[in-house]
């Protein structure tokens, strides 16, 4: 599978990028017929705690999935995310 990481203004650093990508190909053992992902990484400006935002979307064959979610820590967020989307995996599966 394919996967884009893009760090919106910030460059993210080897062991994120390979921690995000690791996550992602392990969604495949829930769905091997995903062709892609996008990633979008983002510091939102606010003054929370959980200013990290981590935006996931899989291409499947007619069907795109879509999550995001906010945390302390990009590898947080990274780990809440992908569950969201492999609880949608499994969803559509069922």
């Amino acid at each position: 599978m394919q996967v884009q990481i893009n760090s919106i203004h910030f460059d993210a650093d080897k062991a994120l990028l390979a921690f995000i990508e690791a996550k992602i190909q392990k969604l495949t053992t829930f769905n091997n017929s995903i062709i892609s992902g996008e990633v979008f990484l983002r510091i939102e400006k606010s003054n929370d705690r959980e200013n990290k935002l981590v935006e996931i979307k899989l291409h499947l064959p007619g069907k795109d999935l879509f999550a995001k979610r906010n945390s302390t820590t990009f590898e947080g967020a990274t780990d809440e995310v992908t569950e969201a989307l492999r609880r949608q995996i499994l969803k559509q599966h069922a």
